[in-house]
């Protein structure tokens, strides 16, 4: 697992490569999988390998998004605040999950931000996909993780850029090396 999240990185450049089959089904069995507060889940996924769906989807926000254009796979990720207090918690828990599978599968991923985000002067970006992807009103966008066969590669993460400095032991400020 500690090899995966040095090699996850944010990929923002896909290959021209549908994702099989097979491997969306992996990845919604993994979205399935993740848990939620009090098993309450709240949390609800729209897959998009619709090609014009995709290109709507990289104008949701005034900036940020615009890759998702070339992406061959995106999976939105809404809450139901009804159901659970910490709808939040648990769609980000789905989404964490699915870029690491996305990572085991030997694909790439790069999340886009939603919630209190915009799409325009007049409009949220979670106003603009409810109406792109007829979302029911009372719930409420997350994010998007856009998802391919990476083009870019980027370098692992290392040790000695990791920001110790960041880790307490017992109290805050306490460094723990």
């Amino acid at each position: 697992m500690l090899e995966l999240l040095y090699k996850r990185r944010s990929i923002r450049r896909f290959n021209d490569i549908p994702v099989e089959q097979e491997k969306v089904d992996q990845l919604v069995k993994g979205v399935l999988l993740a848990p939620s507060s009090r098993s309450l889940d709240a949390q609800r996924f729209i897959v998009v390998d619709n090609k014009e769906l995709l290109e709507k989807l990289s104008v949701s926000r005034n900036h940020g998004s615009s890759f998702l254009k070339n992406a061959p796979l995106a999976i939105v990720f809404i809450g139901d605040s009804s159901l659970s207090d910490v709808w939040v918690e648990d769609t980000v828990i789905a989404a964490t999950f699915t870029q690491l599978l996305v990572e085991s599968l030997g694909l790439g991923s790069c999340w886009v931000q939603i919630r209190n985000r915009t799409h325009d002067e007049n409009t949220s970006s979670d106003e603009y996909l409810k109406k792109l992807l007829s979302i029911p009103e009372e719930l409420q966008v997350e994010c998007i993780i856009g998802l391919g066969y990476p083009e870019e590669k980027k370098p692992p993460h290392t040790d000695e850029k990791l920001k110790y400095d960041r880790v307490s032991l017992n109290s805050y400020g306490n460094k723990l090396k």
